[in-house]
């Protein structure tokens, strides 16, 4: 994926709609929350085996490929107006995660790194 392409993307169809006085940080924060919990949603009542299958069905493959991407459109958008570099801030984010999370501690266990 090229983040920065998609991101210009983004930026012009906002601009067309003359959104972007409506894309603010705090008003792409709270539409990104809305997004991950339409997301969630999808598989609120599914038990783990069938979340793990639903894919499977073309109407429920076909509402998740929107909503994840209207979760990742918002966090993009998000990413650019804070100016924030996202494959940067994945590979500090992943190094801090290696030293919070060794192999040694973290293999296998779902614990928080707290409760260890």
């Amino acid at each position: 994926m090229q983040v920065a392409a998609i991101q210009k993307k983004l930026r012009r169809f906002s601009k067309q709609r003359d959104w972007d006085q409506f894309h603010n940080p705090k008003n792409l924060a709270m539409a990104l929350v809305v997004e991950a919990a339409e997301l969630a949603e999808i598989f609120q009542w599914m038990t783990p085996d069938q979340a793990a299958q639903c894919a499977k069905d073309p109407e429920i493959a076909k509402q998740l490929r929107h909503e994840i991407a209207d979760v990742q459109i918002y966090l993009l958008r998000l990413a650019d107006k804070l100016k924030i570099d996202l494959s940067a801030a994945i590979e500090e984010k992943m190094q801090l995660n290696a030293a919070k999370y060794p192999v040694a501690l973290a293999k296998g266990n779902a614990l928080k790194y707290s409760r260890r």
